[in-house]
């Protein structure tokens, strides 16, 4: 524990002073800041039934893709290309340690980015007094089911991002992996959803399957203050997993 705690320091430090992570924070944070104000124009200028919040939380997807690769691509990727992965993994630190260590490091700095736009609606209601009469821009059951989403759901996408890394020593190649499986498992799930509901043929165990892994539905359930326990399941699992395989390969690679 003490290694990890150690490793985790450094590895914030390392984020801290990382260019790609201010690239990733100043894209962030000018991308959902217009979409935010957007969602608000328009629903200031024609009112509509969905709330700021679920539609915000809806195109969580864009700055996963970029924010993501970002954060993750030098983690292990970067240490094995000059040199320092070799020398860490001599110390008395676990190769797990190691792993945890990169894949807290960024999940820590990825919440962070979200918990911050938590102050958009803040801003917007003192922006737009007329919006915030209503109460739409800070309900509670949206707000908690949508950054618990995010919460439960960045444990996958920060694990694919640390597995990406662990395979390869070239940084770019490790961010373009990662966004290769980043969108095939949001956007390939989502259309393979579309298929197995158009389609009356599919097996009932097989469409259940499919149906289970919708990110998307898993969204609107959370944002709408539904929560489910069978998405913590697959997230965690899955994320689990990743981090295993990754901590496989460094071993293979060692």
């Amino acid at each position: 524990m003490r290694h990890y705690l150690i490793l985790l320091k450094h590895e914030l430090r390392m984020l801290l002073i990382s260019p790609p992570t201010y690239i990733a924070s100043v894209l962030f944070f000018m991308l959902m800041g217009f979409l935010y104000w957007s969602i608000i124009r328009g629903m200031v200028n024609a009112p509509e039934e969905a709330l700021p919040s679920v539609q915000f939380f809806s195109v969580f997807w864009i700055p996963v893709f970029f924010v993501v690769p970002l954060l993750t691509m030098r983690s292990i990727a970067g240490e094995r290309s000059t040199g320092t992965l070799d020398t860490l993994m001599t110390t008395p630190a676990s190769r797990v340690a190691v792993v945890l260590s990169k894949f807290s490091g960024a999940y820590l700095f990825y919440m962070l980015l979200w918990l911050i736009t938590l102050g958009f609606p803040l801003i917007a209601s003192k922006l737009y007094p007329q919006a915030a009469s209503s109460g739409a821009l800070l309900d509670p059951a949206s707000l908690i089911g949508g950054y618990l989403f995010l919460a439960i759901s960045g444990l996958l996408f920060i694990a694919i991002g640390i597995f990406a890394s662990s395979v390869t020593r070239s940084q770019l190649v490790a961010g373009m992996l990662s966004f290769a499986l980043l969108f095939a498992i949001v956007v390939g799930g989502q259309q393979l959803g579309n298929i197995a509901n158009s389609s009356g043929n599919l097996a009932e165990w097989l469409e259940t399957t499919v149906n289970y892994l919708q990110i998307f539905q898993h969204l609107d359930d959370f944002s709408r203050g539904i929560v489910d326990t069978r998405p913590f399941f697959y997230y965690t699992s899955t994320a689990a997993l990743l981090l295993g395989l990754s901590t496989l390969v460094i071993e293979a690679k060692a």
